[in-house]
């Protein structure tokens, strides 16, 4: 059997690795150690030994039922010789899993407050576990986070990030560096104020926390009308991105609350200075100190529930000859983003999904150049707005390939009519202010497709079109591939130049989440979650009861292996 992995021709590039792999404990190049595999969320490995020559040899090698029913949406991550992945419902479990078998070696069963179904907005979710010295990272929909010890599943200390009662819930996993452990929390559709908290990784002592939202003699505090900064949201729902060299925390913002701009901004595109900071942002952060280092809004005054919460995907592109310390963004409101990770200058950006709510990004101000049209108001429709609210890209993760330079987009192609109406706020419940019409496909009949994407050209390569709305990730590999799994459960082996699917697997219910790699005893698996796409196409109508009846319930985690 020969090595797993290219042998690396210059130890530059291995340090480069080291670097970006980031988890302590983690082995670079064979772990799949952190939720997007790295600090700069790539979701690509450095292993080959499943490649387009024999991806069809691919054969089942172990699997684990989750023993939760609720939509799987979690990455598992690898460390070593052992697994760790979580469960919907809360999570309901934390397994800890021989990465070889599948074998159970610890399960965590947190014990959730009976009502906190009450205060989610979409979904039971739990989107993973983060891992450091030691120990793992747990956060909970009852806005907890919690360390367990990673050998024996003990809870060493938990702490209360936000009350849940009020809106407030974590669905995603923390983001890990030096002796940090850094979450974020939704609520956007409850009038939260935004925030991003940073605790001690060996006693869970807060460290700092950064409002998204400036409050009064804050800048920025100008850009809200009178008190509506108390319910703004800017959530902070998704996951962060790290530059260790840097020290920079990459983290998006969520929409501005509520959705109906009218009682906030100006409720027309001639917003002025109300353009409601710091929500549908990208943001950076300094790792000591939480400061924000500098901020660049996507979506000013956001009236469609576009988001900024996307993941933020970090590499160094060759941009006119230069290269460029590069953050990449697939945004909900449908432009593909290339800003400077060290300046947030803004270095390009296009619509990479069918786009008509703006015809472009103004490249001196960064603003988005809106069709008034387009932008709804108090009682007033804005009809046939695309993308929809879910996004040219909702949270389901890219993979930028560093063997390619292209990025493997998991993207939407649904339209909306909305428009804003009157409604007052009242803690721990809904406040949108706005009412909607989700159930309309964009041009070409399709709902969705994997789009390769060149950031530099900023131009599709190629694409896989989907019949469904796409409600999983990508993942890249050195052994020239992309896998990912559709609302179908097919998983599904693509040729990263061409697109050319190679090879595909029905793992029986929809696949929520991106495929992860990792390598044990020098031989290479693929894992994938899986179970019932429910949550957010519950707002779809018609096409999200199809997206439904296409994923049975039941949570699985399958892993493959070559077979002879």
């Amino acid at each position: 059997m020969r090595d797993v992995g290219r042998t690396l021709t210059s130890s530059v590039l291995t340090v480069a690795l080291a670097l970006w792999a980031g988890s302590a404990g983690a082995q670079p190049g064979k772990d799949w150690g952190m939720y997007g595999a790295d600090y700069g969320n790539t979701r690509y490995s450095a292993l080959d030994q499943i490649s387009t020559k024999n991806v069809r040899k691919l054969r089942v090698a172990w699997i684990r039922s989750l023993g939760s029913l609720e939509s799987q949406e979690s990455t598992p991550i690898v460390v070593g010789d052992t697994m760790y992945v979580s469960t919907s419902t809360g999570p309901k479990y934390v397994f800890a899993l021989s990465a070889r078998d599948g074998t159970v070696k610890w399960k965590y069963e947190p014990e959730l407050p009976k009502d906190v179904v009450a205060t989610v907005c979409c979904g039971l979710d739990s989107r993973g576990v983060a891992y450091a010295n030691g120990r793992v990272f747990v956060t909970r929909l009852d806005a907890a986070l919690v360390a367990l010890d990673a050998n024996t599943g003990k809870e060493l200390w938990t702490v209360t990030v936000v009350d849940y009662k009020t809106g407030h819930a974590i669905t995603s996993p923390p983001l890990v560096y030096k002796n940090l452990v850094v979450t974020g929390f939704a609520g956007g559709e409850f009038g939260v104020r935004g925030a991003v908290q940073a605790y001690k990784q060996d006693t869970g002592e807060l460290a700092w926390k950064t409002y998204t939202i400036p409050g009064p003699g804050e800048p920025g505090n100008e850009s809200w009308i009178g008190d509506s900064w108390k319910t703004g949201a800017g959530s902070t729902w998704y996951v962060g991105s790290y530059d260790p060299k840097l020290n920079l925390v990459y983290w998006g913002t969520s929409n501005a609350g509520p959705w109906g701009a009218h009682t906030r901004s100006t409720d027309t595109s001639e917003y002025g200075q109300y353009t409601n900071l710091h929500t549908a942002s990208q943001l950076a952060f300094d790792g000591d100190s939480g400061r924000i280092v500098w901020a660049y809004q996507m979506t000013p005054a956001d009236v469609w529930d576009y988001d900024g919460v996307n993941e933020a995907v970090l590499a160094d592109l060759r941009v006119g000859g230069q290269t460029v310390p590069a953050l990449m963004k697939a945004d909900r409101n449908g432009f593909f983003y290339v800003l400077n990770r060290e300046s947030g200058k803004l270095v390009s950006a296009q619509p990479f999904v069918e786009v008509n709510w703006a015809k472009g990004i103004d490249s001196a101000t960064g603003r988005p150049i809106e069709d008034p049209e387009k932008r709804p108001r108090l009682n007033r429709w804005a009809r046939n707005v695309c993308p929809n609210l879910f996004g040219g890209k909702n949270w389901e993760p890219m993979s930028y390939s560093r063997q390619t330079g292209l990025a493997y987009i998991p993207s939407f192609n649904l339209c909306m009519d909305i428009a804003g109406k009157a409604e007052d706020y009242s803690p721990g419940k809904f406040y949108l202010a706005s009412e909607f019409d989700l159930d309309k496909a964009g041009s070409g009949g399709h709902l969705s497709e994997l789009k390769a994407w060149d950031p530099v050209k900023q131009a599709a390569v190629w694409g896989i079109k989907e019949d469904l709305p796409f409600l999983g990730g990508a993942m890249s590999t050195a052994g020239g591939l992309v896998f990912y799994g559709n609302t179908h459960g097919a998983l599904k082996g693509v040729d990263a130049k061409t697109g050319d699917v190679l090879w595909q697997f029905n793992v029986g219910t929809g696949i929520l989440q991106s495929p992860i790699t990792y390598a044990v005893d020098g031989k290479q698996f693929l894992a994938v979650v899986a179970g019932r796409v429910k949550g957010p196409p519950s707002f779809l109508g018609k096409i999200g009861q199809k997206v439904i009846d296409a994923s049975p319930e039941g949570g699985v985690l399958v892993v493959f292996e070559l077979g002879n």
